[in-house]
């Protein structure tokens, strides 16, 4: 049975929605039909506009009981994405809108990740964003599709890219969380770090958003081809990472894929060593701290 606004009204989270669509569609396709489904949802038309400062909209009555989506007429895969962004307005009923009955979302709206304590905007936007990300890119596409992505490689991101029909940047952002190995994805522009998406396991990433790429970084050591991931090549942890005084470092590799306009993703990935490895390593420590001890 299709899906349809009745099966959603007593769910509220991006991710129940989301599930419970899939369970109603369980032979969605991939890429998704994003208008299609809006269609399905209640969503009466989907409409360009042309506003200084904002990427797409929603307008809607009180009772919610259908909407016209507004969307900048840009890039397939933005406006893809806008378009969901907006739909998880709708389908979520605590979301409240500024002005009655329209949404007006900005650019940095659909980048946003994290909301301010207590900010309620904010929040819902965030809601909006992971509503957008896991109604394009479902969870059990995602996991099929990376089974052949064993070992990180960032010319993954955009075959995947292409395939669920997102852009590099969004799909970049599934990668990192859903990869088996622990690697962060760093997106750059100009020289600069833009912002990253990491793996829980990975470590705390020291380098802040809007400052220079480390000099170390194999992102300087070009020239490197546009549209094509580099290399792999080991690194300075420190260049990335905390590591404290005393503890043995851990192997980091980098991996670049320069873009059109100066902009550009870089890959990080922490090698664990196994734990036969990991045995002679804290085996060697121990003779060294038991030498130092002899000497005294």
């Amino acid at each position: 049975m299709p899906a349809c606004r009745m099966d959603l009204a007593d769910v509220g989270s991006p991710e129940a929605i989301v599930r419970l669509i899939l369970q109603a569609e369980p032979e969605l396709p991939i890429p998704v039909p994003i208008e299609d489904l809006c269609r399905q949802l209640d969503i009466m038309k989907i409409q360009e506009f042309d506003t200084d400062g904002f990427e797409g909209g929603l307008v809607t009555d009180a009772d919610r009981s259908e909407g016209i989506i507004l969307v900048k007429n840009t890039m397939e895969v933005r406006r893809r994405f806008t378009i969901a962004h907006e739909l998880g307005h709708f389908l979520m009923p605590h979301h409240v809108p500024d002005q009655p009955g329209r949404f007006l979302c900005k650019s940095s709206d659909l980048r946003r990740m994290n909301a301010g304590e207590g900010d309620r905007r904010q929040r819902m936007e965030v809601e909006a964003n992971r509503f957008a990300s896991l109604i394009l890119m479902p969870p059990p596409a995602i996991q099929l599709a990376m089974r052949n992505c064993r070992k990180p490689d960032i010319q993954h991101i955009p075959t995947l890219a292409r395939q669920f029909n997102v852009s590099r940047e969004a799909i970049a952002r599934t990668y990192a969380q859903y990869h088996e190995e622990p690697i962060a994805i760093v997106v750059t522009h100009d020289g600069k770090v833009l912002r990253h998406y990491k793996k829980l396991s990975f470590p705390f990433i020291t380098c802040a958003n809007n400052s220079p790429v480390p000099a170390g970084s194999l992102y300087h050591r070009g020239p490197h081809e546009r549209g094509i991931g580099s290399d792999f090549a080991a690194c300075i942890p420190d260049n990335w990472i905390e590591v404290r005084r005393g503890e043995r470092a851990p192997t980091l590799y980098e991996q670049v894929y320069p873009q059109r306009d100066g902009f550009g993703l870089l890959l990080l990935h922490l090698e664990l060593p196994d734990e036969e490895e990991a045995e002679e390593r804290e085996l060697e420590d121990s003779w060294r701290v038991g030498f130092r001890g002899r000497r005294r």
